[in-house]
This record gives C-alpha cells, sequence and structure tokens, in this order.
C-alpha cells in the first residue's frame, strides 16, 4: 500500500500549540476527531466536533488521569494490521473501528525536572504513560497508521491528509521520530533516576544528528555531528558568521581551543592545532592576547583553529587577517564591523557562540562502547606547595598560574614553558616527559630566560628539570607524587629553581 487516506484520527496531547489550526483542517477533510482530557475540552472550546474517549470505551478516566486510553479498544483501533483478516474479524467482531492518525506529545519530564525546586513526586506525576503507549503502538503499526509527536510535522501531514492521505515514505518518517522521541523520553527519566550518582550504574544517551559532515578525519570517511536530546552545547547553536561548512576535525579542534579559553578571565587567545594548544596568551587587550599567542609558534599556528574569549572587534580581526591562514574562529560575538572585515577570506569559518552549555560527563567512544568521566576542573592554588629552597617570586607566581591552566588542557605528556601571560614553548602529547621538555625548549629559544614550566604530571627522572634549567626556566609547577620526587626537588636547588607541587594531575589523552 502507498497511500492510506486518513478518515479517523486520535488526538492526546500536553501541548497544544498549533492543536486547533491541525483540527481544523482534519475536520475540513472529513476527518472524524476523539479525544480525551484536556485535548478534547479545548477542541470543544474551539467549536470543533469531537468524540470524548469514554464514550468509544466506555470506561471512564480513573485514578486521577493517570488510565484514559489504556484501553483494548483504542489500541485495538491503532494496533490492527488491516492486512490480516484475523484482526480485521477482531475490530468487527467488537465494533471497533481504526485510526489512520495518531497525534500525541508527551507530559513534559524533562522541563520539569529542570525546574527549581521540583518534588520528586511533581517528576513521577510528569512521567507518561499512556502517551508513549499509543506512539509506540502507533508507529510499530506504521503500515497503516501515521503517528505525529510534535507541532512541527502538522503542517506536512495536515497537508498529505488534504491531498488524499499518508503516503509509505511519510508514515516511515514519522515512525522513526516517534520512536526516537520515546527513547529519548525514557533515557531523561534513566537520567533523573540515577542522578545521585557521579557515575551512573546505567546511561542511555539519545542523540540527534545535528549536522552532515563534508567527510570525516579523513576524505574517505562519512561524518556526522549529533546532540544528545535535552542538551545545548555551545556548537550547537553557534551562529557561523561565514565561510565552508564545518568540517569533523575542525569541531574537534574548535571544541578544545573554547573550552581552554574558558579559563581566563583577562583577554585570552587560544590557537589550536589538532587538539593542542601551539599559542596561549592573556593580555590587557582581545588584539594583543592575539598577537602573543600566534606568536607562541606562528609556524605550527598556519591553518589553526583559534578562540577567543571576548567579543571579536576590528583590531584584532584586521591582525588575524595579516597573520595567515587560519581555519575557524570562535567567539562569544563579533563587532559590526568585523563581518566586512573578514568577507575578503571567504573560507574563514567565523562561529559566534552563545554560552552557556549543559554539562554532562565527559565521554570517549572505545570500540563498542563508551568511557565517561567527570569533566576535568583547574583548580588554582588548592593544596599548592612550595618544596624548593627558593620561593616563587610574584611575578613567577602569576606565570605559574597561567602555565598550568594551559598544561591541563595539553595532550600529555604536557609541558608548557610560559612568560608574561604568554605561552612560549608547548611539547604535547610526547611519549616521555624529557622529550615535551625538549620539544618545549625547542620551541621557546631565547624567550625560555626567565620564564616558568608547568608539567602536567609528574617528573619521573630530574632530566626533565636539568633539560628546563639549562636553558633559564626559573621556576616549575608539577603536580609531584613520584618516587624521585626527593631527587627532582633536588635538581631544583641544585639550579636555583623554584618547585611548587599541585597535588593534582591533569593528563589529557
Amino acid at each position: 500500500m502507498s497511500n492510506v487516506p486518513v478518515t479517523r484520527a486520535l488526538l492526546s496531547v500536553y501541548d497544544k500549540t498549533g492543536l486547533i489550526p491541525l483540527a481544523r483542517r482534519l475536520v475540513a477533510a472529513g476527518v472524524e476527531l476523539v479525544s480525551s482530557g484536556g485535548t478534547a475540552a479545548a477542541l470543544v472550546a474551539a467549536g470543533l466536533p469531537v468524540t470524548p474517549v469514554e464514550d468509544v470505551t466506555n470506561a471512564p478516566e480513573m485514578l486521577g488521569g493517570r488510565v484514559k486510553t489504556l484501553h483494548p479498544i483504542i489500541h485495538g483501533a491503532i494496533l490492527a494490521d488491516r492486512g490480516n483478516p484475523s484482526h480485521l474479524a477482531d475490530l468487527d467482531e467488537r465494533g471497533i473501528r481504526p485510526f489512520e492518525l495518531v497525534v500525541v506529545n508527551l507530559y513534559p519530564f524533562r522541563e520539569t525536572i529542570a525546574r527549581p525546586g521540583v518534588t520528586r513526586q511533581m517528576a513521577i506525576e510528569n512521567i507518561d504513560i499512556g502517551g508513549p503507549t499509543m506512539v509506540r503502538a502507533a508507529a510499530k503499526n506504521h503500515a497503516w497508521v501515521g503517528v505525529v509527536t510534535s507541532a512541527g510535522q502538522y503542517e506536512i501531514v495536515a497537508r498529505a491528509v488534504e491531498q488524499g492521505g499518508l503516503g509509505d515514505e511519510l508514515r516511515v518518517e514519522l515512525a522513526k521520530e516517534a520512536f526516537f522521541h520515546t527513547a529519548a523520553y525514557d533515557a531523561a527519566i534513566v537520567g533523573w533516576l540515577e542522578s545521585g550518582e557521579a557515575l551512573p550504574q546505567r546511561s542511555v544517551v539519545a542523540a540527534r544528528r545535528h549536522a552532515t559532515l563534508r567527510y570525516g578525519e579523513n576524505p574517505h570517511q562519512q561524518a556526522a555531528a549529533y546532540l544528545e536530546e535535552g542538551a545545548s552545547a555551545w556548537w550547537s547553536t553557534a551562529r557561523q558568521l561565514q565561510g565552508k561548512e564545518m568540517s569533523f576535525n575542525n569541531y574537534v579542534d574548535a571544541n578544545a581551543a573554547w573550552r581552554h579559553v574558558q579559563e581566563f578571565g583577562d583577554p585570552a587567545c587560544v590557537v589550536v592545532k589538532h587538539t593542542n594548544a601551539c599559542g596561549v596568551a592573556e593580555a590587557g587587550s582581545l588584539e594583543e592576547a592575539f598577537r602573543f599567542a600566534w606568536a607562541g609558534d606562528p609556524q605550527a599556528a598556519f591553518g589553526s583553529v583559534i578562540a577567543v574569549n571576548r567579543p571579536l572587534d576590528l583590531a584584532t580581526t584586521r591582525s588575524m587577517l595579516d597573520a595567515g591562514f587560519i581555519e575557524v574562529v570562535v567567539a562569544p560575538g563579533v563587532d559590526d564591523a568585523v563581518g566586512e572585515a573578514v568577507a575578503a577570506k571567504a573560507n574563514l569559518r567565523v562561529l559566534v557562540v552563545d554560552p552557556p552549555d549543559t554539562v554532562d560527563l565527559d565521554r570517549k567512544r572505545i570500540q563498542s562502547g563508551f568511557l565517561a568521566q567527570q569533566w576535568d576542573a583547574v583548580a588554582l592554588d588548592d593544596g599548592w606547595e612550595v618544596v624548593s629552597a627558593r620561593q616563587p617570586t610574584e611575578a613567577e607566581w602569576a606565570d605559574l598560574r597561567f602555565a598550568w591552566k594551559v598544561a591541563a588542557h595539553t595532550k600529555s605528556n604536557a609541558i608548557v614553558i610560559g612568560k608574561a601571560g604568554q605561552a612560549v614553548g608547548i611539547g604535547a602529547g610526547d611519549q616521555s616527559r624529557v622529550g615535551a621538555s625538549e620539544r618545549a625548549v625547542a620551541q621557546a629559544g631565547d624567550r625560555a630566560v626567565g620564564a616558568v614550566a608547568a608539567s602536567d604530571a609528574f617528573f619521573p627522572f630530574r632530566d626533565g628539570i636539568d633539560t628546563l634549567a639549562a636553558v633559564g626556566v626559573t621556576a616549575i609547577i608539577e603536580p609531584g607524587g613520584s618516587v624521585r620526587d626527593a631527587e627532582v626537588i633536588a635538581a631544583c636547588d641544585e639550579h636555583g629553581v623554584a618547585m611548587v607541587f599541585t597535588g593534582r594531575r591533569h593528563f589529557t589523552h
């Protein structure tokens, strides 16, 4: 069958947005309406003919409205396979007329639990039972029934009814959305019931495709971006001012850059390449922060993704355009003149972000599953201890805090050399800590003189200390905790380097 004419519809909605216009079009197309509770009352108030559910079932609502549509006559009318003679015989024997259209939306459970002061009982009373049952029944029987779960579907369904019926493709798409709708609804309930646990025993993730991407990490891989249902993320609400479509790698790098730049209170800029910062700076103005960040490693910055924590102004934009090739810029706003300035670089993507985000667990996919953890939080001065003979100077303290925030967002093994609010050397993702130190030193060059260094985890040997001290690093911050801590501290004292232990590491894999 390619088309199902609609003669009878069941309407039962909590959110009545668009209900009356839809119902009017259905009635005008000759459709009989059956409805329950508040939906029936709204239709009657609008002067529309409607048959109450209890008149169909001869069973009034009970349990304070918990049971209305949970009845064999209603579900027989939804679930009957009209290609099955025994089903038709059952309908005829019981005098049941089938529905071809079911319009249902559910109690607002997710919205209820988001309200301040909501009680457990209030949440439980907003767990819909009859609604999901009708939705699933209609979706199962999509060969004969169309199921509508949101007002956004009303127009296409009304138009189809007016043109003679619901086609196969439409009914299948409606069923897909219906099953996803109930799955996401149940996922929200599970999440609420498990919300007392930092790491829940059960986790159900319902996500909707937000965008189809040009390709994945490589051109031969298909890719898409998915947003968890009910969540808000900076990238899903960002407005792209201009430029090509975002790619898989663009999103990954932009997410790393945006999360990183949130660590800073003063105007700041983070330049990211392959999820690692190759330049970070905090300064008195955004334009200065960009120039210092780009200068961290101009060669690596070619083709980078950049995030700033202030609205993008014209002076900063001009500096960016003069600096070199940039893939993406993420900013919490743009000045009016910026659009015209960047128009000359047609391939430059500019994303305007509207925080805040929904905060959930940090999940990382592994084959056929995922790992979950709390998001890493960078705490400053909490339990920090000076373990060297020499105390850091005030200027060194400021640089140590800055470098620590950069190291926490840099792939392990990570060494960051910082000076005057600028990352001048970053060793990222090295297999050895001394290797990361050597990489950071090579990048810093003469800028390492008088600078500080941060290590995301402890130094297992003194060789990293020797490497940093040899080029003029004067203070080092690290978590501590190595069996050779005494040897590492002795190396600092030998070089006259101040050392601070934080007691907390920041591995990033």
